[in-house]
Order: structure tokens, then C-alpha cells, then sequence
């Protein structure tokens, strides 16, 4: 085989790992469903990944199964915010839900973490500690989920 060839596989072959990487992201941030999460911060700043928010989401981030392994997280909406009504092993059959993993401690949904100018991560956090903040999060059929902004109320 042709060393063209086989750099232009290596190529498409990593293309398509990205691709698959980002799928749940993308696929929410496309034909997402726009909902309101109350959050509180975690960690503003860390020297070595930069600045960014790290949230835990009030009324879920401290939820649990029985098990490790993936969870879902059903939501109602109560208000302007959305609020969990439940965590489960299986994939619930309707309504609003985020697909998230269980390790045992904390539900880790992919939407933890906000990357923002320095200026802007201190509002944030000033916003956050006060209780004053929602995040924007889009989530698709399929729970995926993808951090948009956190705002005040």
C-alpha cells in the first residue's frame, strides 16, 4: 500500500475519532432543547487548565445510584429552572432527561465546567456564590447535554 494512502486512512480514521467524540455535544448544542439548571461553584480557577467555572448543579450533581456506570437524570420544570425528579439506571421512556455517569460519589453530566476570560470567570463566580446563577444547558433526545452560559436570575 502507498504511504499517501496510508497517512490519508490515519487521517480520516482520526477525523472520525474526533467525530465520535464530540457527537453528544454537537448533537445537543444542535437539536437541543434550551432548559435552566440552578448551580454553585466547585473550583474558579486551576493553574494548569486555565480559568473556568466548575459547577455543581444544586439538586443534581450530588445524586447517586446504586451502581457506578451510566445514570439518567429525569427533569421537570418547576418555574423558570428545571429541577430533577429522579435518577435511574435506565433510559427513561419521556420527558427531559440528561445522560450522565455515576462514579460512585457524583453524577458527572459533561456540563461541569465552563471555560471563560478571567474577568468573566470571577463575575461568575461572584453570580454563583451569591445563589444568583443558572446555567443554560441544551439537551437533546437523547440526554445528551452541553453547557451553553451560566447568567444571573
Amino acid at each position: 500500500m502507498n504511504t499517501r494512502i496510508r497517512v490519508a486512512l490515519v487521517c480520516i480514521l482520526n477525523l472520525g475519532l474526533v467525530g465520535i467524540a464530540v457527537a453528544g455535544q454537537l448533537s445537543a448544542r444542535v437539536t437541543g432543547e434550551e432548559i435552566r439548571l440552578r448551580v454553585e461553584p466547585v473550583d474558579p480557577i486551576d493553574p494548569f487548565r486555565g480559568t473556568y467555572v466548575d459547577l455543581s448543579y444544586t439538586d443534581i450533581s450530588r445524586r447517586t445510584t446504586e451502581q457506578t456506570g451510566d445514570a439518567y437524570v429525569s427533569l421537570a420544570r418547576r418555574g423558570p429552572v428545571w429541577e430533577a425528579t429522579g435518577v435511574t439506571t435506565e433510559r427513561p421512556a419521556a420527558g427531559p432527561f440528561l445522560k450522565c455517569h455515576d462514579d460512585g460519589w457524583r453524577l458527572s453530566c459533561g456540563i461541569e465546567s465552563l471555560f471563560v476570560p478571567q474577568d468573566r470567570a470571577r463575575e461568575i463566580e461572584t453570580e454563583v456564590d451569591g445563589g444568583h446563577a443558572v446555567a443554560v444547558v441544551k439537551v437533546d433526545s437523547r440526554g445528551n447535554a452541553a453547557l451553553v452560559s451560566v447568567q444571573g436570575r
